[in-house]
């Protein structure tokens, strides 16, 4: 079943939206983030993508009490940012998390990903953050050499799924880059898109790549996308 899917980025015990990624360019802020997840749950959203920012950017996870609270709310919530150590994962995992994210240590660590994703059926997450064609790591303050694919490749075997984050439009609310989005169709797992979607246009073209969810951020905030409208196109034909 294809999924619409708020996100909840977590900064300073806040939710924010940030331009590009780049930590001080916050476009939106609110506090009481289990708020603003119930108000989501109440508009119909099945699934959360909580991340920690300050996680991301600091390499440590700083807001689990906040995102334990947000997954005793009831409905699937997948987490990242700043999850860079495997005990972590498995104690979200076994909190009740459905996947937790690797960027950073998927990287760094392949194997012991790989072996963490081979224990934890389905409930491992890959970011395959892009950044001027690159895979970008650490807050998506570094690029590394590996394409988009390449790096893909070394999880592609396993029972996981992938998310494509376009770091380059992402917060932008400027619309996705669709000719870049273009080898998401190769993919032989399932695969979420995020970055820049800004249209109900934008989500049938993910949907129609063969996308499992997309990840709406800032377009939702700025009520650009209404979520209940958003929500219709979870049961649209292609």
């Amino acid at each position: 079943m294809f999924r619409i899917i708020p996100a909840v980025d977590l900064k300073d015990g806040k939710v924010v939206r940030l331009r590009q990624g780049r930590e001080k360019e916050i476009t939106f802020s609110t506090d009481n983030p289990i708020l603003v997840a119930k108000k989501w749950i109440e508009k119909g959203a099945r699934v959360l993508h909580v991340i920690d920012l300050d996680g991301a950017f600091q390499g440590k996870l700083k807001h689990e009490e906040i995102i334990r609270k947000i997954i005793d709310l009831g409905v699937e919530v997948q987490i990242g940012g700043g999850i860079r150590d495997f005990e972590i994962a498995e104690r979200l995992l076994n909190f009740g998390a459905e996947r937790v994210i690797f960027g950073t240590l998927a990287v760094e660590r392949v194997e012991e990903v790989r072996n963490f994703a081979k224990h934890w059926k389905k409930r491992v997450m890959i970011a395959v953050d892009v950044k001027s064609d690159k895979v970008a790591v650490k807050g998506w303050k570094e690029r590394t050499s590996f394409s988009p694919l390449d790096f893909i490749k070394l999880y592609e075997d396993l029972d996981l799924s992938f998310l494509y984050t376009n770091i380059d439009v992402e917060g932008l609310v400027s619309g996705i880059e669709r000719e870049k989005m273009l080898f998401l169709k190769q993919i032989k797992r399932p695969f979420y898109v995020a970055g820049g979607i800004s249209s109900l246009e934008d989500i049938r073209f993910a949907k129609e790549l063969g996308a499992t969810g997309v990840i709406l951020g800032s377009a939702l905030y700025t009520g650009k996308i209404k979520l209940e409208e958003a929500l219709e196109l979870e049961h649209e034909e292609n």
